[in-house]
């Protein structure tokens, strides 16, 4: 009942963008940004696993216990429609990753994805943590023990397999295997794994910022996507074409983030994101001032 409360929210809140915030802005030229930018860091030092009450993340060389299942295709990232967003409007069904990520099949996730549980997921500020996963020949014969690299794109609530649960797609799930025993290992049902967080490493490329469909000059709202470090996003801010201040973006579901503002907004558009671990990262400019929904804008930047 709880995944289906979710996924209504989140198709409730999608049906809202369309149907109020229909209006488009104008066609960019072109998606980059050759702005300057800036990046900061905590003090602090990060080491061992996510600590939820200092809000800081730690990694570390050490396994934790967990429990994961599979879903999807067999060689699937996860849904069956790769994480493309499809709604029906009579059903109120929604059948897209709860971050609101798409084609999740592609590059640079290449269905190497994963649902995570309540403390995995932490109600959408989980959305692109990178994690380890492998299970041991001990627990079944298949498993070949090595680590692989996931990311989380969704989530399922269920709160009774595991304090940690990963429900994966069919290929992350069959990476764990030996060569050649992916299907033998998927049979397994319920699977003992181990896994530990990880800095998530997006090679040449830099944070992505995706315009939602229906923003409109009133209302603005994006999916940061292939952030590194951390890959989580906490806090989005977006600063207007000479303004002395930044507005803070709240977050509407999964990794979307919006502003509904009193006035138009005026481009372009700077964009300031926080990681879990308190990492800042400013995209200054990085939405031009004809910039269109439903539309990339990728950044110069990226998360050391």
């Amino acid at each position: 009942m709880a995944a289906i409360s979710f996924r209504l929210a989140a198709i409730v809140a999608l049906v809202s963008v369309v149907v109020i915030h229909g209006a488009h802005a104008q066609l960019s030229n072109n998606g980059t940004d050759d702005s300057e930018s800036g990046y900061y860091d905590n003090e602090d030092s990060a080491e061992g696993i996510y600590n939820g009450t200092q809000g800081r993340v730690l990694f570390s060389k050490s396994w934790l216990p967990a429990r994961a299942t599979w879903y999807g295709k067999p060689n699937g990232a996860g849904p069956d429609n790769g994480g493309t967003m499809r709604a029906n409007a009579v059903l109120l069904t929604i059948t897209c990753g709860a971050c609101g990520y798409s084609k999740s099949y592609n590059p640079p996730f290449n269905s190497m994805t994963s649902c995570g549980n309540i403390p995995i997921f932490k109600d959408g500020k989980g959305c692109g943590a990178c994690y380890q996963v492998r299970c041991l020949s001990s627990k079944n014969r298949a498993c070949s023990g090595q680590p692989q690299t996931i990311v989380i794109t969704d989530v399922n609530t269920n709160s009774k397999i595991s304090k940690y649960y990963f429900d994966m797609s069919g290929t992350s799930f069959g990476s764990m295997a030996k060569p050649g025993l992916n299907a033998k290992l998927r049979k397994a049902g319920i699977m003992d794994i181990q896994f530990r967080r990880v800095a998530c490493n997006y090679k040449g490329l830099n944070v992505n910022f995706h315009v939602v469909g229906g923003s409109n000059p009133f209302y603005f709202a994006v999916r940061v996507e292939h952030a590194g470090g951390d890959g989580s996003i906490v806090q989005v801010d977006l600063k207007e074409c000479n303004a002395g201040s930044w507005t803070p973006l709240r977050q509407s579901w999964g990794a979307i983030w919006r502003l509904d503002s009193g006035h138009p907004l005026k481009g372009p558009f700077s964009l300031r994101i926080r990681s879990d671990s308190g990492k800042v990262l400013v995209a200054k400019n990085v939405i031009p001032a004809n910039w269109k929904a439903n539309k990339d804008y990728r950044s110069v930047v990226q998360f050391k």
